[in-house]
């Protein structure tokens, strides 16, 4: 990973790779559920990673058009499951802005 990382800090933003697709894939009925919508588009751009008790990903989703949403998911580590955990959404985000902590 060449993303500069520290434990608790948010790491550096790295263009989305398939693991990061694969778990969006994964929360995209949680997503849905909790926006109201359905995304016939849902690429995964960027994350940025956080590693608390598990990982917290920030993840930057193309909806389609200029429409992006930002994605905060959590994951717990392998002994507790690993299970991916839908935080929270921002919504009406465009691929210009920057992911932050939310």
């Amino acid at each position: 990973m060449s993303a500069k990382m520290m434990c608790g800090g948010l790491a550096d933003a790295e263009n989305a790779s398939e693991e990061i697709q694969k778990i969006c894939d994964i929360v995209k009925c949680q997503v849905e559920k909790k926006s109201g919508k359905t995304y016939n588009v849902f690429i995964a751009k960027s994350c940025k990673k956080q590693v608390v008790a598990g990982t917290n990903y920030f993840i930057k989703v193309h909806l389609g058009g200029d429409d992006h949403i930002h994605l905060r998911i959590f994951q717990g580590l392998p002994h507790a499951g690993g299970k991916l955990e839908l935080i929270s959404i921002k919504e009406s985000m465009k691929l210009t802005d920057e992911i932050d902590h939310f």
